[in-house]
């Protein structure tokens, strides 16, 4: 009998017909939705508590089988393919919100639950989380990842919005880290040490999270530009004045055009586009528009077009949100393949102008589309279908990444590493730091069952 059988007869009794072996099943949790080669996971098990999660690490580590953590599938570097001698864990209906403390704005929720769920319960509370990825994606996952997304130049990122965390361990052991405190000088600061961590020491299983205030007033504004360099010196500039915009993304005129024809957005040329939103009470909004518009005109903005009306704002961010899936619908026979760099924000003129000149000398598509507020940007370089197509386009994504790495920035923002981008880590952190990280690896994991493979490269020789 084989490691994984082993394991699967140990755990039958708890999870019964919640141990899947279909194939349909093994498929769904095969990839994300990036660029790699998915493989089938010998099995699916799906949790619904610590103490299953517990379970399953406790068995798994007593016969050296892999696990992989499984939410909403929406990764973009490959954290969640699995092994095929191993098993893929769903904590997709781990859905409790288990607290909400409104008066210290704080919440605790189990991992399985997405943004969207949560926003819809806090609804009448006047408290919203702001950590906006786009799509699907699991709390837990977010965590994970360590993401962030289109709010965080406001807001901050995971890493902010993280007070505490339930972990399960390699060895089933549970570990609470954190609390409902906003700051603490007790030990090692674990929360951090979990938050972006790609299911690799731990798996988390509970969040606890800070909520902020839903806004008196939000704003929403669009400008275009003719030069796509004018339109990222706006983002520049604003973080430099200190405005306190709330969201602040790029489209170059590539990712325009797709973004039309997939969004269906009228009144718009196909150039390059920056969207605002504004936060705060009636007055203090005014005024940031007022400023705002003062920074695009300073930058030769086409127009420059605001509105408080909640319908255009939804549909404006619903735009944005699908700018993936309009890119791969934009080449109906191309694979993308999302590139994720960041850099200082006074370098992320010369960055974004520096790679675009990589994408046309490529000969490859790869519309631009970024959180400039916080110097991150993305492109979808789309694949064509040719023998050589993934290679340019991965050597495009080296050539971008090398392009941030020399400016003072890093090869991921948001997406994390996974597998996708481990060959960047050692010129980005070292060989001493990447020892460091296994040391790490190696304490908390000793039998390397935990997403093996993923994040930290392989030693030479």
């Amino acid at each position: 009998m084989s490691a994984l059988e082993h394991v699967l007869t140990e755990l039958a009794e708890i999870f019964g017909d919640r141990i899947s072996r279909g194939e349909a099943v093994r498929e769904h949790h095969a990839h994300g939705e990036g660029w790699q080669e998915g493989c089938l996971p010998g099995a699916v098990i799906f949790a619904e508590s610590t103490e299953e999660v517990s379970a399953v690490l406790k068995a798994c580590n007593e016969h050296s089988v892999p696990v992989v953590a499984f939410g909403g599938g929406t990764s973009l570097e490959g954290h969640v393919t699995p092994s095929e001698t191993g098993i893929s864990l769903d904590l997709s209906r781990m859905t409790r919100i288990l607290e909400v403390n409104a008066e210290d704005m704080d919440c605790r929720v189990e991992a399985g639950v997405t943004r969207h769920t949560l926003n819809a319960y806090l609804r009448d509370s006047g408290l919203f989380f702001p950590v906006d990825p786009g799509g699907e994606s699991t709390l837990g996952g977010m965590c994970a990842t360590r993401a962030s997304g289109t709010a965080a130049v406001r807001y901050g990122t995971m890493r902010e919005n993280t007070l505490g965390l339930t972990v399960v361990l390699a060895d089933g052991r549970v570990m609470r880290t954190g609390g409902r405190v906003r700051k603490s000088a007790t030990g090692y600061d674990l929360t951090r040490l979990f938050v972006g961590s790609e299911g690799t020491l731990g798996i988390i299983t509970e969040v606890q999270l800070r909520l902020h205030g839903q806004p008196e007033a939000v704003a929403t504004a669009v400008c275009q530009f003719e030069k796509l360099e004018d339109a990222v010196n706006v983002a520049v500039t604003t973080m430099q004045l200190g405005l306190p915009v709330g969201r602040m993304e790029l489209m170059d005129e590539v990712q325009m055009d797709a973004c039309i024809r997939y969004s269906k957005m009228e009144g718009y040329d196909v150039l390059p586009t920056m969207f605002f939103e504004f936060h705060g009470a009636p007055a203090a909004v005014k005024e940031q528009v007022e400023t705002m518009e003062s920074v695009v005109d300073d930058h030769n903005g086409k127009g420059f077009l605001w509105s408080n009306n909640p319908e255009n704002r939804n549909e404006l961010w619903k735009a944005r949100h699908n700018a993936f899936w309009a890119c791969l619908a934009y080449r109906p026979n191309h694979r993308g393949l999302a590139t994720d760099a960041v850099v200082p924000v006074s370098a992320l003129t010369e960055l974004i102008t520096g790679s675009k000149r990589d994408i046309e000398e490529s000969g490859l598509l790869a519309p631009i589309v970024g959180h400039v507020g916080d110097g991150n940007f993305h492109t979808v370089i789309l694949v064509p279908p040719e023998p050589d197509g993934l290679e340019r386009a991965l050597e495009l994504d080296r050539k971008i990444v090398g392009r941030a790495l020399s400016l003072g920035g890093a090869c991921s923002g948001e997406h994390g590493i996974g597998f996708g981008k481990k060959e960047f880590m050692e010129r980005e952190h070292g060989s001493v730091a990447l020892d460091v990280m296994r040391m790490m690896k190696k304490s908390f994991d000793p039998n390397n069952i935990l997403n093996p493979g993923k994040m930290l490269p392989e030693v030479a020789g």
